[in-house]
């Protein structure tokens, strides 16, 4: 593809569930992975509740601000499952019967089995193409440059690898880190700022962790140009290593 800025990608989180605590969420972390593959700049993530004219605000908010939004969630069966409906009136589109999925649905389901609250499934917008799912009949679906999965992680992770090679690309998002043990944020944030300066086209963050064997600071570079990732991540060893600290590639491991 051109040498245009990489596309900008947003997550929007539908449901309750999130905000009160009961589920936590991991589908951000494999979207945000999967996208910088893709070389997709994930840019923002929302999490809004389960009520109409919040989703629509959000989903309009989005689709305009960035190249392609992913909502996840809220695409079941029951009646707090608004998120089909709610995309259809943020593009202003009937919200109907698509045809061939509440065929197969039905087929696979039974007709006795196949019933209104599943039928709520196979009711998309005018105009949505569904993203199949190996793991389940129902689909996700794609309108404009809105991508709607489900919540549940495994059957989102399916619906995203069915979706994936539809999608844009740019240059690959990579990492660097180094860390060290013992290193204090304060110590090292004049130096940090000085090589974020020299290597503007990176994002460069610190980020203190705490073990039980102690705590320490780890420095993550990320961008699309390796030779700068390579250079600004070594100029991070060497201020980690100023400190009279040994500095240790990639980020440190678990606690």
């Amino acid at each position: 593809m051109s040498e245009k800025a990489n596309p900008t990608a947003a997550i929007l989180i539908i449901g309750n569930e999130i905000l009160s605590g009961r589920t936590q969420d991991i589908n951000v972390k494999f979207l945000a992975e999967r996208l910088a593959l893709l070389g997709h700049k994930l840019e923002e993530v929302r999490v809004v509740p389960d009520v109409a004219e919040r989703i629509v605000r959000a989903v309009n908010e989005l689709r305009a601000s960035y190249d392609n939004l992913f909502t996840t969630g809220g695409i079941g069966p029951t009646h707090d499952d608004i998120t089909s409906e709610c995309v259809a009136a943020a593009f202003g589109v009937p919200w109907e019967k698509h045809q061939p999925t509440w065929d197969a649905m039905e087929r696979h389901l039974g007709a006795e089995n196949f019933n209104a609250a599943r039928q709520r499934m196979a009711t998309l917008p005018r105009g949505a193409v569904p993203i199949p799912a190996s793991v389940t009949i129902a689909p996700g679906f794609s309108i404009g440059n809105v991508h709607v999965m489900a919540g549940v992680p495994r059957i989102m992770q399916a619906m995203f690898l069915a979706l994936e090679p539809l999608l844009g690309r740019g240059r690959p998002i990579s990492m660097r880190a180094v860390h060290g043990m013992g290193v204090k944020e304060g110590s090292i944030a004049a130096g940090l700022a000085a090589i974020q300066q020299r290597f503007p086209m990176l994002d460069l963050g610190s980020y203190p962790f705490y073990r039980e064997t102690g705590g320490g600071v780890a420095i993550v570079a990320k961008g699309t140009d390796t030779a700068a990732l390579d250079a600004a991540i070594a100029e991070a060893d060497a201020l980690i290593a100023g400190q009279g600290i040994v500095a240790v590639r990639g980020e440190p491991g678990a606690a």
